[in-house]
C-alpha cells in the first residue's frame, strides 16, 4: 500500500495500534525500565474509554492496554518538563497537569465517570461519559477526572495551560533541520515533507468546533497565535536552507484564517458549556477580525529571497463572510497572491439537519463566499477553483440527504466531485459518540447511523457519478 509518511513509500514498516506493540516490546525486552510514557495525538484521543472503530467497541484507555505508566495528552510541552523535573527528583509527579496514570485508589478531588465495563455495556452512559469528558477538557475550567477500570483507576488530571504567545514563538524559531532524520533517510523518500518542509505554523488550536474533529481535545479551543516578529524571523530564515528556492508551501494552522482571533470570555473562564463560538450563528462574544493577517501577509511578500507564499491548510468561509470590516479585504489579498491555483474550504454538507450533527454552518455563507471569490477572480484576471471538502455516511446522513447533495453540487456549486471522504469515528469526538450511540448528544435523539460499508459506498456514489 502506497504512504506518503513511511520511507520508501510503502507501509510494511508501522504496525497498527503502535502505541501498545511498542510499548508491549520494550516491557518484554527491558524488564528494569525507567516509567514508559505515552505521548502524541493516538495517545491524548485514546486517554479514557473510548469508541474503537476498528473493534466497533468501547476499549479501555490505552494506557492498560499498552501496560504505560503515565500518559500524557495534550500538545504536552509543560507536561513533558513538569514531569521530568519530578522523575529526576524522585518526587511524585501525580500532581502534574496534563496526565493520566493508573491507580488502586480515586483522589477525593476527582469527578467519577461511569466505569469503563458501565460504559462499554450501555451506550447513554457512555453518552453521559462523553458529556462530562468534554466539559472538562478546557485547561481553564477543566477538574481532575477518574474513571474505573476493573479493579483499578484510570485518573486524569486537569488540563495543562496552553503555551503562550512567546513559548509558541520560541518553539517555533527552534533550529529545524526541515528534513529526515538519516536513519529513515537512507530507507528511502518519505513524500509527505514536501509538504511540511517549508510551511509556516502561525497559530494553535480551533474554537471551530467540528463534532467529528480531534483537534479540540488534543490541541485544545482556545487560540494561540504566535507573533508577527516570530512569524517574520521564521520567514527570513529559510533563505538559508539549501533546498529552498523561495516558496513557502503553507502559512497557517488548523483553519488558516483564524490568526490573531480571540474570544472575549474564552481565556478568564475557559469553554462554554451552553454554546458553540461559530454555529449555528457566530458568537458575539468572538473578536472576528482579519487585519492581523492581511498585515502579516504584506509583510511576507516584502522578504528578500520570497517568491511565493500559499495559504494551503484551508479557511472558514464563514468568518470570511462574517467580518464586514475586512473580509472582502482579507480574500482578495489571498485571491491575488497566496492561492496555488486552488483554495480549500470545508463545507462538508448541504443538509441543515446534518450540517448541525457535524457542528458546520449553513449553506448561506458558503453561497456568498463563492459568489465573492469569483468576483475577486474576475478582478484580478486569475482563473482560480475553489476546492470542497465532503463528508458522506456522517450519524444522521441519510441516501436522501446524500441525493439533496448532489443536487446542491450540481444546481449551486456546478462540480461532480472526484473526493469525497466517507466518515471516519476518530476516537473522543462527539461524531463518534453519536456514531456508536445513535443518537445525538445534544438532543437525546435518536438518530440513523449508517454502518454497513457498501452502503456507506452507496452514499459516496450518489455525489461522485457523473451519470444518472
Amino acid at each position: 500500500m502506497r504512504d506518503d509518511l513511511t520511507p520508501g513509500g510503502r507501509n510494511i514498516r508501522r504496525p497498527d495500534r503502535a502505541l501498545i506493540v511498542y510499548t508491549n516490546l520494550i516491557r518484554r525486552h527491558y524488564k528494569e525500565t525507567v516509567p514508559i510514557v505515552l505521548g502524541g495525538i493516538e495517545a491524548s484521543q485514546r486517554r479514557v474509554a473510548h469508541y474503537d472503530y476498528w473493534d466497533d467497541s468501547i476499549r479501555r484507555s490505552v494506557i492498560f492496554d499498552a501496560k504505560a505508566d503515565i500518559l500524557i495528552y495534550g500538545m504536552g510541552e509543560h507536561a513533558i518538563l513538569e514531569l521530568a523535573g519530578h522523575l529526576r527528583a524522585g518526587k511524585d509527579y501525580r500532581g502534574t497537569r496534563g496526565i493520566c496514570y493508573i491507580s488502586s485508589e480515586m483522589p477525593d478531588v476527582c469527578i467519577e465517570l461511569p466505569s469503563f465495563e458501565g460504559v462499554a455495556a450501555d451506550r447513554r452512559k457512555f453518552v453521559d461519559m462523553s458529556r462530562v469528558f468534554f466539559r472538562n477538557v478546557d485547561s481553564v475550567s477543566g477538574r481532575c477526572l477518574s474513571q474505573k477500570h476493573g479493579n483499578r483507576y484510570l485518573v486524569h488530571t486537569p488540563p495543562a495551560a496552553p503555551l503562550t504567545s512567546e513559548e509558541l514563538d520560541r518553539i517555533y524559531e527552534l533550529d529545524y533541520e526541515r528534513d529526515l532524520h538519516p536513519f529513515y533517510k537512507k530507507m528511502g523518500e518519505v513524500r509527505a515533507i514536501d509538504t511540511v518542509r517549508f510551511s509556516i505554523t502561525t497559530h494553535r488550536g480551533c474554537f471551530g468546533g467540528c463534532t467529528f474533529c480531534s483537534i479540540s481535545t488534543h490541541q485544545g479551543s482556545a487560540l494561540i497565535s504566535r507573533s508577527e516578529a516570530s512569524i517574520l524571523r521564521e520567514a527570513k530564515g529559510l533563505s538559508r536552507y539549501r533546498h529552498f528556492r523561495g516558496v513557502i508551501s503553507d502559512i497557517g494552522g488548523p483553519t488558516a484564517n483564524m490568526y490573531g482571533m480571540l474570544c472575549r470570555r474564552m481565556a478568564g473562564k475557559g469553554v462554554c458549556d451552553d454554546r458553540r463560538c461559530l454555529t449555528p450563528h457566530i458568537c458575539r462574544g468572538m473578536s472576528v477580525s482579519h487585519r492581523s493577517q492581511i498585515s502579516l501577509l504584506r509583510k511576507i511578500r516584502k522578504i528578500p529571497g520570497i517568491r511565493k507564499a500559499f495559504i494551503a491548510s484551508g479557511i472558514r468561509h464563514d468568518l470570511v463572510m462574517a467580518d464586514r470590516d475586512a473580509g472582502e479585504e482579507y480574500l482578495s489579498e489571498i485571491v491575488r497572491h497566496h492561492v496555488s491555483g486552488q483554495l480549500k474550504i470545508a463545507p462538508e454538507h448541504c443538509v441543515d439537519r446534518v450540517l448541525d450533527l457535524m457542528g458546520k454552518p449553513s449553506t448561506d455563507s458558503l453561497l456568498s463566499f463563492r459568489d465573492l471569490f469569483a468576483r475577486l477572480n474576475t478582478q484580478a484576471r486569475k482563473r482560480q477553483f475553489l476546492t470542497y471538502y465532503l463528508i458522506a455516511a456522517h450519524p444522521g446522513c441519510t441516501m436522501r440527504d446524500m441525493s439533496a447533495l448532489r443536487k446542491f453540487l450540481r444546481a449551486e456549486l456546478h462540480i461532480v466531485p472526484e473526493q469525497v471522504q466517507i466518515f471516519t469515528p476518530l476516537p473522543s469526538t462527539w461524531s463518534a459518540v453519536m456514531y456508536h450511540a445513535g443518537m445525538d448528544p445534544f438532543s437525546g435523539e435518536y438518530i440513523f447511523v449508517e454502518k454497513n460499508i457498501r452502503e456507506k459506498e452507496k452514499q459516496k456514489r450518489a455525489v461522485t457519478r457523473r451519470n444518472g
